[in-house]
């Protein structure tokens, strides 16, 4: 089976790693490139000549409506996500988003209930819980090789993208573009969030980007406290502020134990787990030095071959998006802010080889 791909958004993160993967698919005989669309005819050009795709559409409905294509990506700027990858679901296409699924609560709402009777499978960035770093750190974590988990802190930051004005402006920022990879990253190991408090700001008012001066209209600078209840703690340090770093991605603190992620979540570079009972470190490298965070679109891909649900839920990116929007109000109104969304725990056996009720189960089309 070969599946026809077409591309919303040829930017940078298309042109670079996604491009990569879907080079490495098509050489395998999985995919095939098709179509792509950007508002900029430049851009069109470029991704026309280097893949020799389709590019002469109008608008985005026009590739969406394509009536040969298997998967949409959506790759544009983050207020285009949410309605982008509703109308890819209803015109019965399997659709990967990046980060975050919307900007908007009611948008995300809305692209959920779509994922919930669409024919297609929805997977949402980031595809941060599929590196074997993570998984087996969380193998750890669900045998009780920590213990109990009581304590977590992620950090993810760098200065800032000099490409794309839209990341400064509202919709954009650095929860949305950063710190959505350790939220996803913590909630995955520790469940749920049920509250959140937040410091989350503008540190710096005027950017380069584009060539020139912009006016930051959005956050670049934050420090969110989760609250997963039974007194289970997590904290996230994340920003445009942050020049350079030396310290683990995620760290989480149990009973009995400590592991700590090297490298970034997005990038792991395998981890160290302190055990109380041996009283050592062990480290364990990265099983796959070359794993690429663009992953989730080989994983779509595998799940639509092989007739399975996705391991990476879109319930999981909603409650990431309600908890980023939490921290926000959080710190515009100086309190807690309750979350009401919840997601299943992640089950790393449900692509490999379930039943088809266990399937049914944990497909998010039946959530």
């Amino acid at each position: 089976m070969t599946l026809n791909i077409g591309v919303l958004g040829l930017g940078s993160v298309f042109s670079g790693p996604y491009a990569a993967l879907i080079t490495r698919l098509s050489q395998e005989g999985k995919v095939r490139l098709v179509a792509g669309y950007d508002p900029d005819p430049g851009k069109r050009e470029a991704a026309a000549g280097r893949f020799g795709m389709e590019t002469s559409f109008d608008r985005a409905q026009d590739l969406i409506d394509r009536d040969d294509l298997d998967i949409v990506l959506v790759l544009t700027s983050m207020n285009e996500h949410g309605y982008l990858a509703r109308a890819a679901l209803a015109a019965g296409r399997h659709v990967l988003v990046e980060k975050p699924m919307s900007s908007s609560l009611e948008e995300g709402a809305e692209l959920m209930e779509a994922a919930a009777s669409a024919r297609g499978l929805l997977v949402c960035a980031p595809h941060v819980v599929l590196s074997p770093t993570y998984q087996e750190m969380h193998r750890r974590v669900r045998a009780g090789e920590i213990g109990d988990l009581h304590l977590g802190r992620a950090r993810y930051g760098w200065s800032g993208p000099w490409w794309g004005r839209w990341f400064y402006e509202p919709g954009g920022g650095a929860l949305f573009d950063l710190g959505v990879y350790n939220l996803t990253s913590l909630c995955g190991f520790f469940g749920s969030v049920q509250r959140v408090t937040a410091l989350v700001g503008t540190a710096v008012p005027k950017r380069e980007a584009e060539g020139g001066k912009v006016t930051v209209r959005a956050d670049d600078n934050a420090h969110v406290l989760l609250d997963f209840g039974d007194a289970r703690f997590a904290s996230i340090a994340t920003g445009f502020t942050m020049q350079k770093y030396r310290s683990p991605a995620v760290e989480l603190y149990g009973s009995a134990g400590v592991l700590q992620m090297l490298g970034d979540d997005w990038a792991p570079e395998g981890f160290e787990h302190w055990s109380n009972d041996r009283g050592s470190w062990e480290l364990v490298p990265e099983a796959d030095s070359q794993w690429p965070w663009t992953d989730g679109l080989r994983h779509l891909v595998e799940c639509v071959e092989n007739g399975t649900s996705t391991l990476t839920r879109p319930e999981h990116a909603f409650h990431a998006l309600e908890v980023m929007l939490a921290a926000k109000k959080s710190a515009a109104e100086g309190r807690v802010v309750e979350v009401r969304s919840t997601f299943p725990d992640l089950d790393f056996g449900v692509t490999g080889g379930a039943d088809a009720d266990d399937r049914a189960k944990h497909d998010p089309r039946s959530a």
